[in-house]
């Protein structure tokens, strides 16, 4: 993980300018920390002309640096929960005047929507421990929120959820690829490219599962994939991550293929292997406030998607432009309709490619955290 750096070494780079962010979040992981801490402090150290600079921090570090609020001028706390130590970072920066910020990329700071939390993700409501789990987060992730000046989120949906919650200010800095991702991205898709987008005379589909709980969601299209697996013999599929699709190896044999964990980068090449890429979601108000960035991360690298209309991916996909658009009972046909399109496959590619890299790519992202942070 390019995040793997000594306490000093972040130190020493959030020392460097003038103006100095520090981003918290408990530990590091290849999701929400790699999204809002990582590829935030990367794009604002790629160059001091603004002479910005930022680091970022977690929970085992407070216990060497207590002088933290003495060497930035902002304090980021990402999706992080209540506790002592956290309360006491960000008093210290408090009492000094300075700002301090939450931001969250999901609908975890509300308990009213616990219920709803624990259905979608399918889990076991008989189980007081499920409950008590997601109160408990809920709950410290909302008292984090309440000690914070201004909100950051990642899209307009969201955002709304979070101003009439918390009476905060919310800035909006979506989720985008950083620049790991963009370079082996950019040369798949220009290989794929220089081929005209040749292919094996095969379809491959794929279901990229980022975390555990998607079961519900993979169920959505797990009859349309049999009806298409059973009637075209060109279709494999290959899924990643913690879905169960032991049932549909068993039925379709090496047709189907399962990769149970890559790190993000690899998994780009693992994304751009196939044409279609499949992104079922079941449709409430906490799939709603979903990232796109699974569409935006299989786009850089040449493969279309084809998703559930929730709020972001609705508004990142025109269908039949750069990519698909298929409510629930539609599945089979929109899939079918894809491989009938196939054709238009290098178009569509290229437009979504396009379309990515203008909106996602890292470098295009300096003006809008500026903003967010209240630098501009």
């Amino acid at each position: 993980d390019p995040w793997g750096l000594p306490l000093r070494e972040r130190l020493r780079a959030l020392a460097i300018g003038k103006r100095r962010v520090a981003y918290f979040y408990e530990q590091p992981n290849n999701s929400t920390f790699r999204y809002r801490a990582y590829n935030m402090a990367q794009v604002l150290n790629d160059t001091q002309r603004f002479n910005i600079s930022a680091a970022y921090f977690f929970m085992d570090d407070l216990q060497h640096v207590d002088h933290l609020a003495d060497l930035a001028d902002l304090l980021v706390v990402c999706r992080s929960g209540y506790c002592h130590r956290l309360n006491d970072l960000i008093m210290k920066f408090k009492r000094q005047n300075k700002r301090v910020l939450f931001d969250v990329d999901d609908l975890v700071f509300n308990p009213d929507f616990v219920h709803l939390i624990i259905a979608t993700l399918g889990q076991n409501a008989d189980n007081a421990a499920v409950w008590d789990y997601w109160y408990a987060y809920t709950g410290r992730m909302s008292a984090a929120l309440r000690l914070c000046d201004r909100v950051i989120t990642t899209n307009n949906y969201l955002a709304q959820k979070i101003a009439v919650y918390s009476d905060l200010p919310v800035t909006i800095v979506p989720n985008f690829i950083n620049r790991e991702q963009l370079n082996l991205s950019e040369r798949l898709f220009y290989k794929k490219e220089a081929s005209e987008f040749a292919r094996d005379g095969k379809i491959h589909l794929g279901y990229f599962s980022g975390s555990p709980s998607h079961d519900l969601d993979f169920e959505i299209i797990r009859s349309a994939l049999e009806t298409i697996l059973d009637n075209d013999p060109r279709i494999e599929l290959v899924v990643a991550g913690y879905v169960d699709s032991d049932a549909l190896r068993v039925r379709f044999g090496k047709r189907i293929s399962h990769r149970r964990f890559l790190d993000f980068v690899n998994l780009q090449r693992l994304v751009g292997s196939v044409e279609f890429n499949l992104m079922p979601l079941q449709s409430n108000v906490f799939t709603h406030c979903k990232s796109e960035l699974k569409y935006f991360e299989a786009a850089i690298a040449g493969t279309l998607s084809i998703a559930s209309p929730s709020y972001t991916y609705a508004s990142a996909i025109r269908d039949g432009d750069n990519g698909y658009i298929a409510r629930g009972h539609q599945w089979a046909s929109i899939i079918r309709r894809a491989i009938e399109n196939i054709d238009q496959y290098q178009e569509m590619a290229t437009a979504a490619f396009i379309d990515a890299r203008t909106k996602y790519a890292w470098f295009n992202q300096r003006k809008i955290i500026l903003n967010a942070l209240g630098f501009e």
